[in-house]
Formats: C-alpha cells, structure tokens, sequence
C-alpha cells in the first residue's frame, strides 16, 4: 500500500514538472520565434537539412520511451539551470550582435545552438541532473537539428563525392568495365558520367546515419559496438552511393541509355538506402545476438 502511495505521488509530482517544462517550450519558443521559423523554412528548403524539422520529434518520442528509466529520480535544480540558459542567451545575443560571421549560414547555427542550451537548461531546471543524465541521448540527439554551416556542409559533401567516386572506379575495375578516371569524371565505353554535388547523396547519407544511431541506442548496449555500428554507417553512405552510381552507369550501357535520366535515378535513392541497410544487418544482429548473451550471461552468475 505504502508503495502505491508513493509511486502514486511520484507519478504526480512528475506531472506537474512535465507540465511546467512544456510551458516553459512553449514561452521559449515564442521567445526564440524567428529563429525557429527560419530553421523550418531552411530545413523545407534544403535537402541536405531536410531531417530537421523531425528531430525534435524522434527526441520526444525517445523520452517517452524510456520515460520511466528517466524520470524515476526527479528534483529542481535552479543554479545550474539558470546558468545553462544563459550560456544559451548570452550565445544568442553575442551572434545577433557582436561579429559573428552571419554569411555561410553561421548565424543560426548558433542561434539554434543557443536555443538548444535554453531548453537544457529548462529541462534542468524541472528535473534535475538525474533525469539529465538519463536522457543523454534524446536530448544530445537534439544536435541534429543545428544546421552545418555551409563551409563544413561542403567538406562533407565533397568527401562523398570523393569517396562515391573511388568506389565506383573500383566497382568498374571489379566487374571489368574499362574505366578511366579524371577527377569527379569517369569515362567508360560510350559514357562519360560525373559524379557531381547533386550525386554526393548527402541527403540519404544522412538518413542512413540517423537510423543507425538510433538502432544502436535501442538495441546495442556496448558502447564500443556502438561505435563500430555508425562508423560502419558512414562508410556505408559512401559505398551504396558508389552502388548506385555503377548500377545506373552499367544499366545505362547494357540495357537502356535511360536510366541515367530515368525514375530509378531521380527517386531509386531509397532502394538503395535498403541495400546499406541489408549489408549491415548480419553485422548488427551478430553485436545485439551477442549483447543478449552476456546480460543472460551476467544475470546467470
């Protein structure tokens, strides 16, 4: 009886916190207005960003999960809160009026970061750091909504191009196409292909990352595992695009021309994020095969 009690008082304490830190999400996003209204239109606008507007939303549903893992332990913290937002505050006022470099898309980024540390340090505020702590990964997770500013966005998305470029040479190499390489440019009997920006497949390569660390979170419990899961997804974004580019070159020369231009080359960007996933799977299921083995393992001593 005793603990029906408690964990009834629990369960309404904790409303009342849930309650007052989506008050407190709500004020703050009114407050940070343009800045969030401008991080939805670039994350609409950009394909390379178009994950954006969903990553609040994986967070929440991640919280709400594990819900009861995180919130067992609840108290307010007021002096490391309040610190935390203002970090955050001061960031957003330093960027809207100091020297910040505002062109390549610097500005919000940090304005986004800013806002970011604000609801830390709200989620501080109502919970404390138990519950901080506990929720590490949503709420580190929310890293993902700050858009790359352009400069480090095209680093990376010329690293693809490099890399998607490699692999297709040696796929050609492989199945003995004759191939010669000029840069981005790849030259094989009755076609000249170039592996240009549009063909990084950034967008993809970004959706493959985000599934994998959130496979990884749900189901691997070793942290290094974790680790070899979105190394392998990093790489993997590179190989299925130098896939996809050799599929629709060699289809384009033993089959139909078309295919260059075609459906599967416009919208086939998701078969081959399958692909990826297809080759790592054995790999994952071996690591989440044998993280069940050693709890049962552990729990049998």
């Amino acid at each position: 009886m005793v603990t029906s009690t408690t964990a009834t008082r629990v369960v309404i304490a904790n409303s009342k916190r849930h309650a007052a830190f989506a008050a407190f999400i709500v004020v703050s996003s009114v407050a940070f207005y343009k800045t969030l209204s401008a991080l939805i239109q670039y994350s609409l606008r950009n394909d390379s960003s178009s994950h954006i507007v969903l990553i609040p939303f994986i967070a929440l549903s991640l919280i709400y999960m594990e819900r009861r893992r995180i919130f067992s332990i609840t108290r307010t913290s007021i002096g490391p809160a309040v610190g935390l937002a203002l970090i955050g505050i001061v960031l957003f006022s330093l960027v809207n009026r100091s020297s910040f470099p505002r062109e390549g898309n610097w500005q919000l980024s940090l304005e986004t970061l800013a806002v970011l540390l604000v609801w830390a340090g709200g989620f501080l505020l109502c919970y404390g750091f138990p519950a901080l702590r506990a929720a590490a990964f949503p709420l580190l997770f929310l890293l993902l909504m700050v858009p790359l500013p352009d400069v480090i966005l095209e680093r990376a998305t010329y690293a693809l191009q490099e890399g998607s470029t490699e692999i297709t040479y040696l796929i050609f190499q492989i199945v003995g196409t004759p191939v010669s390489r000029h840069g981005f440019l790849l030259s094989v009997p009755g076609v000249t292909i170039e592996v240009a920006k549009e063909c990084s497949s950034i967008r993809s390569s970004i959706a493959l990352f985000i599934t994998c660390l959130l496979a990884a979170h749900l189901y691997i419990r070793t942290g290094w595992k974790k680790f070899v899961v979105v190394v392998l997804a990093l790489l993997l974004s590179v190989v299925k695009n130098g896939i996809r580019i050799a599929t629709l070159t060699l289809l384009s020369i033993y089959v139909n021309p078309g295919f260059l231009t075609g459906k599967l080359h416009h919208e086939g960007g998701f078969l081959f994020f399958l692909i990826a996933l297809l080759i790592l799977l054995p790999v994952f299921l071996w690591m989440e095969k044998s993280d069940k083995a050693r709890i049962s393992a552990n729990s049998a001593r």
